[in-house]
């Protein structure tokens, strides 16, 4: 990575960085790179994967052809639970 790798960076954030704001970003930035570099040299053929995927909040269950699924987050619960809703939507305040 060089100098002007940053400066096209700082182009792309939209921030102005001064020479020395540049010169510390190019040196933590190769020290990253130099770290991935590391993490990538390590041998993971051998690991065997220990996790077990399940859904927590109902137990899945294939559903029969035609069979109507319930549905626990209905629109008209959600709606009655919240403070303030008008023609089946969600009301919150104007953000600027």
């Amino acid at each position: 990575m060089q100098i002007k790798d940053v400066e096209n960076l700082a182009e792309l954030a939209r921030i102005e960085l001064t020479e020395d704001e540049k010169k510390n970003i190019l040196k933590d930035m190769d020290g990253i790179l130099e770290y991935v570099k590391q993490i990538e040299e390590v041998n993971v053929g051998d690991v065997t994967l220990e996790y077990d995927l399940k859904n927590v909040w109902r137990e899945d269950l294939p559903a029969q052809t035609g069979e109507m699924i319930p549905r626990d987050f209905d629109r008209d619960i959600i709606t009655g639970q919240f403070p303030d809703s008008q023609d089946g939507f969600l009301k919150v305040k104007k953000i600027f």
